[in-house]
């Protein structure tokens, strides 16, 4: 090739990188441009104009990791959460070393629901750097969520070796030992976390949920005290202030905060139904009259309306019926036993008033709903027991029989239900079976006077069919 040839084609070949260099140099600015303008609009909150300039980005560098991450944040800022995972998966798959793509998907996946999505995603971050406090906090919560109590405890008790400080990891450690039923454990993480974070309240309930099943009522009234102060805002806070001091033998000191709390919503049913509580429990206890009086007034202002919950119609009953208004009671304790969602003791309570008005049947029935709705329960030999001597006045020995029998199967050493199963055998006219409950009786107590007396009745009964 002629020299001059030659020149012109290395000018042109310069001419021609030259202009490629611009064009990238030009590309590459533009892009700069673009990240810029997407992290200028979502500082001040523009996350659409974010999406548009990250998206201009990603056209200009398709390959670009940080601009697909970039626009994932802003999609899900926007609540696009499906949009968001896309970029972030594209993001991993750019740069499979970089952890803030999959932490932020794993983010993704565990807003969206996913929780097993959410757990490998959070185990393949945490493969890239396992020294991450924060991610194997996020992994613990996914798994809690996923009902993996045991692996989120493994996975929290790690977290503790390295970081010691913060509550949120106390809080849900406490949730997980608090759900494999270990709650005096429990207790120590939940108060860990109030130490480290004293206006965390869903801790402090939760302490003051356990400190009431611990029986440690002083301590579950302490933090019913610090949650009144922390959300003063929501009156309930000051009635189960109220409610504790109740439970804890005060009744003076619950009737006061009660009052407190009436004092800021006059109108709140559940405040006059806690105050008609406190007076009514002073009533019986103690046969107080002023106290009754005080129930009824508070009660009266929950009224039996369609408004009015079974529990607050089953204390009007009570209080009612201890006011000797026996016709008006018996309405609202039936009330109570229809109106859902239905307060337990509304049946015990009617069944007492049907016995004291002598209606052993509508007592029975009352029982027998009680037992439908609770199951068996520590006071179940007393129950079935109290059915099967009402079913007895009923002259209903085959009922009788059934309960006692299943009384004495949860408490055989009651040698008062063996004497009212033989009174069952007798009555139903098997005096064999009668006979066979009272010498299980008598291998008891073979002193008691009843006992002795019925069996000599039942010899008597046998004898004149043995001849």
């Amino acid at each position: 090739m002629k020299p001059a040839l030659l020149a012109l084609a290395v000018l042109g070949l310069l001419a021609l990188v030259s202009v490629v260099a611009l064009q990238t140099a030009g590309r590459e600015r533009a892009y700069q441009n673009l990240l810029t303008r997407g992290d200028v609009a979502l500082r001040s909150g523009d996350t659409f104009g974010a999406v548009e300039a990250y998206s201009g980005a990603v056209a200009l560098r398709p390959e670009s990791m940080l601009a697909h991450l970039r626009r994932g944040e802003s999609y899900r800022l926007r609540g696009e959460l499906e949009a968001a995972a896309r970029d972030f998966r594209t993001a991993t798959t750019l740069d499979p070393t970089a952890p803030r793509p999959l932490e932020l998907l794993g983010d993704v996946y565990f807003e969206r629901g996913r929780d097993a999505r959410s757990i490998e995603t959070y185990e393949r971050r945490l493969r890239l750097d396992p020294r991450s406090p924060r991610v194997s906090y996020k992994l613990a919560l996914a798994q809690y969520r996923a009902g993996d109590v045991e692996g989120a405890m493994t996975t929290l008790s790690d977290v503790v070796l390295t970081d010691n400080r913060s509550a949120e990891v106390h809080y849900l450690l406490g949730l997980c030992l608090r759900d494999v039923e270990r709650p005096q454990d429990a207790v120590e993480s939940f108060e860990r976390a109030v130490t480290l974070a004293p206006g965390l309240i869903p801790a402090r309930e939760e302490l003051a949920s356990l400190y009431e099943l611990l029986e440690q009522h002083t301590k579950q009234l302490e933090q019913l005290q610090v949650l009144a102060a922390l959300d003063s805002a929501h009156v309930q806070r000051q009635v189960a202030v109220g409610v504790a001091h109740a439970r804890s033998g005060h009744p003076e000191a619950a009737a006061v905060t009660l009052a407190n709390a009436l004092e800021r919503a006059p109108t709140d049913p559940l405040i006059h139904q806690e105050l008609g509580r406190v007076w009514l429990d002073v009533a019986v206890a103690h046969a107080d009259s002023e106290a009754l009086r005080k129930a009824l007034d508070a009660l009266a202002h929950v009224g039996a309306g369609p408004a009015a919950s079974s529990a607050a119609l089953t204390l009007y009953g009570r209080a009612l019926a201890l006011n000797g208004e026996l016709d008006a009671a018996q309405r609202l304790l039936e009330q109570a036993t229809r109106r859902y969602p239905v307060e337990s003791s509304a049946f015990i309570a009617l069944a007492d008033l049907s016995e004291r008005q002598n209606h052993p049947e509508a007592a029975r029935t009352a029982l027998l709903d009680y037992h439908a709705l609770v199951g068996d329960g520590a006071d179940f030999p007393q129950r079935a027991a109290r059915i099967a001597t009402l079913s007895l006045a009923l002259r209903d020995s085959a009922t009788a029989i059934v309960w006692l029998r299943r009384a004495i199967a949860a408490d055989p050493t009651n040698g008062r239900l063996l004497l009212w199963l033989a009174q069952a055998e007798l009555q139903a006219g098997d005096v064999v079976a009668a006979q066979v409950a009272v010498a299980r009786a008598l291998d008891r107590d073979p002193e008691n006077a009843e006992l002795l007396a019925l069996a000599n009745k039942l010899q008597a009964t046998a004898a004149p069919r043995r001849e």
